[in-house]
């Protein structure tokens, strides 16, 4: 079972590193925080190497 993915949009800081590295998970939602509208646009491990690990606010997760 694939894992979920969990942003805590207080600790977000919008600086688009997660949607520029993949743009086929991430997306700034309305209010301008980073959201995942397609957990299914890259692997697990691309998500962890392209997003958690290099999120300078530390605010993506795993559920």
């Amino acid at each position: 079972m694939a894992r979920e993915i969990w942003i805590d949009e207080e600790e977000c800081i919008s600086c688009e590193l997660c949607v520029n590295n993949l743009p086929a998970v991430f997306r700034l939602a309305i209010n301008g925080k980073a959201e995942c509208y397609d957990p299914a646009g890259a692997s697990e491990e691309r998500i962890e190497s392209d997003a958690i690990n290099v999120c300078p606010a530390s605010c993506i997760h795993w559920k």
